[in-house]
């Protein structure tokens, strides 16, 4: 990222969301995070259904950002694979607090009940074995 990130304030909620702050861009991290998406087409697939040109500015933005690197794919050379920077991992415990709080205040969440409980009882231990498997690959 350039020294000066253009921004309206410093302020660190504001930081944050002129960062990751629109719902796309965190539903990419997500994907990223804990989905194992890795490829535009693999983004295009999640449920939310994101458009291609919103996508591919969200791309754009997170890679200028340093928060995801963009790779041509050994497989395929044609096809380009995000994957998230160290600074995108630093994300984690927030994606998870994000993840703890919809599970208490949305009745209809698709979190499973057995993370959710994991969260409440030992964010740490989640946060570990996630980061494990980051390392691993």
């Amino acid at each position: 990222m350039p020294e000066e990130f253009p921004c309206r304030t410093h302020c660190p909620i504001n930081f944050a969301l002129e960062s990751f702050g629109d719902k796309w861009t965190l539903l990419i991290i997500r994907d990223l995070m804990f989905k194992a998406k890795q490829s535009f087409g693999d983004f295009l697939s999640s449920d939310e259904k994101i458009s291609t040109n919103i996508l591919a500015d969200r791309l754009r933005r997170l890679e200028q950002l340093g928060i995801v690197s963009k790779a041509t794919s050994e497989k395929n050379r044609s096809k380009s694979i995000y994957s998230l920077t160290q600074k995108g991992r630093d994300l984690l415990p927030i994606m998870l607090e994000i993840t703890r709080w919809s599970g208490k205040h949305d009745p209809q969440t698709h979190a499973p009940d057995a993370l959710l409980q994991r969260l409440e009882a030992d964010t740490p231990s989640v946060i570990t074995q996630i980061t494990a498997g980051w390392d691993a690959s």
